[in-house]
């Protein structure tokens, strides 16, 4: 899994804690090792987890190791960006981005 600066990563035993039971809505991004398009987002994910950490946090799953969080979210594309608040799904969006339009997707649940 590409590793990006600033975005810890979660598995499916720290999801709970780490995830539904944040302050800050949570933007998780499935991703694994051998998708191109989650290598393509890895520095757009990395500039909004530092330009947003005061608003949002940001957070890698890797499906390949993770797979009762996938499932139990339906999770099936990768990448998968899925923001939650307060505990629940709220936002999920399939497929790299432009970080302009990522930013806009956020702005209706940041």
């Amino acid at each position: 899994m590409v590793q990006i600066t600033g975005v810890e990563s979660v598995t499916d035993q720290n999801f709970a804690a780490e995830v539904l039971e944040s302050e800050l809505p949570v933007l998780v991004d499935f991703t694994a090792d051998w998708c191109p398009p989650c290598r393509m987002i890895a520095p757009v994910l990395a500039e909004v987890a530092r330009e947003e950490a005061d608003r949002l946090r940001i957070v890698q799953l890797n499906v390949d190791g993770n797979p009762e969080t996938q499932a139990a979210y339906g999770v099936l594309s990768m990448p998968t960006l899925m923001v939650f608040r307060g505990g629940q799904p709220v936002k999920s969006m399939v497929g790299a981005r432009a970080k302009a339009k990522l930013l806009r997707e956020l702005s209706e649940v940041i």
